[in-house]
C-alpha cells in the first residue's frame, strides 16, 4: 500500500480555531519528537539577525517549536535571552532543553500577548504564521507581535513558507482560487501539508513448531507501518506577507515608513519601518522595526 505524501489545496470552513486545533496543534504534538529530529540547523538571515542584535536584549519566539533558535546566537553565548511561545507542549519539553541548558518557555497562542506591552526588545515568528487559517487571524499573530516588542526600538523577524519553492524542495504548490477574486492584494494558498511518520520497529518474529517452514511473508507486510498527518498551511505569494505587517501595522495607528528625525511633522508619532523583506529556501520574510519620536 502506498502513502501518498503531494500536497493539495483546502477550502478552510467552519469555526478556524477549532480548525486549527485539529490540523495543526493536534498533529505538531502526535508527531513532535520526530518533527524536532528534523529541525535543528538555523536558516542563515534568523542566525545573522539574532547576533545583529544589543547585549542584553530580552526577545520572544512565538511559535518556537523545538525552540533551536533559543541559544542563539553561538558566538555570543549568554549575551541575549530568548523566551519560546508554544502552543505544543510536547514540543515546548524539548524546547526547554534546547542547547544543552534550561530555557524559559511558555505555553500559549501566538494571537495572545499575556505580557505587558513592549515587554521584549525584539522577537521572530518563524514557519508560524502560515499555519494560521484565515487573513484576520494571520494579521492579528503580526500585531502581537508589534504589540510585544518595544515601541522605542522594537525589531521583529518573521519567516513563512512561500507558494515559490525553490529547486530543492519536494514540495509541488497547487493553484487554487484566492479567497477574494475582487481583491488587488497578493493572495497565497490554502493547503495541507503531510507529515509520514512510520512505525520503523520490527514486530517480534511468530514462533513455530520445529520443521515447519516460515511462510513467505508479502512485500507489504515487511514495509513498516505508516500514519499521514495533514497539516494546515497558507502558502503566501509574493508581496503577501509585507501587505500582511503594513495592514497590522496601520491597524494599530502605526505609521509605516523609516523614521524621519528632521521633520517636525513627525513630532510625537510612532511607528513602522520595513528594514527588509525577501524570498530565501523557500520562505518569505519581513524584518520590522518600531520607532517613536
Amino acid at each position: 500500500m502506498s502513502i501518498s505524501n503531494s500536497v493539495r489545496a483546502v477550502s478552510v470552513s467552519g469555526n478556524p480555531r477549532e480548525y486549527e486545533d485539529v490540523h495543526v496543534h493536534a498533529v505538531y504534538d502526535e508527531i513532535a519528537s520526530h518533527f524536532s529530529s528534523t529541525r535543528y540547523k538555523p536558516w542563515p538571515i534568523i542566525a545573522e539577525f539574532l547576533s545583529s542584535l544589543p547585549t542584553g536584549w530580552v526577545g520572544l519566539d512565538s511559535g518556537a517549536g523545538n525552540g533551536k533558535y533559543l541559544p542563539l546566537p553561538y558566538d555570543r553565548p549568554g549575551q541575549l535571552w530568548t523566551i519560546g511561545l508554544d502552543r505544543s507542549r510536547n514540543l515546548l519539553r524539548i524546547a526547554q532543553g534546547a542547547g544543552g541548558e534550561l530555557r524559559e518557555v511558555v505555553w500559549g497562542d501566538v494571537l495572545d500577548v499575556p505580557w505587558r506591552h513592549g515587554a521584549f526588545d525584539y522577537a521572530i515568528s518563524i514557519a508560524t504564521i502560515h499555519h494560521l487559517s484565515t487573513s484576520a487571524r494571520r494579521r492579528d499573530a503580526v500585531k502581537s507581535l508589534l504589540h510585544s516588542i518595544s515601541p522605542d526600538h522594537g525589531r521583529a523577524l518573521i519567516y513563512v513558507w512561500a507558494v515559490e519553492q525553490d529547486s530543492k524542495s519536494k514540495r509541488v504548490i497547487p493553484s487554487a482560487q484566492p479567497e477574494d477574486q475582487s481583491s488587488t492584494e497578493p493572495q497565497g494558498v490554502d493547503v495541507f501539508v503531510p507529515w509520514v511518520l512510520s512505525d520503523r520497529t520490527a514486530a517480534p518474529e511468530e514462533k513455530r513448531p520445529a520443521g515447519q517452514h516460515e511462510a513467505a511473508r508479502s512485500e507489504d507486510e515487511l514495509k513498516p507501518k505508516a500514519k499521514v498527518y495533514d497539516r494546515f498551511y497558507h502558502m503566501f505569494a509574493k508581496g503577501e506577507l509585507e501587505q500582511l505587517a503594513t495592514d497590522a501595522a496601520q491597524a494599530m495607528g502605526l505609521y509605516v515608513g523609516p523614521r524621519d528625525t528632521d521633520s517636525m511633522a513627525m513630532e510625537g508619532m510612532s511607528g513602522v519601518e520595513v528594514c527588509q523583506s525577501g524570498w530565501e529556501r523557500s520562505n518569505y520574510y519581513v524584518e520590522l522595526r518600531r520607532w517613536r519620536t
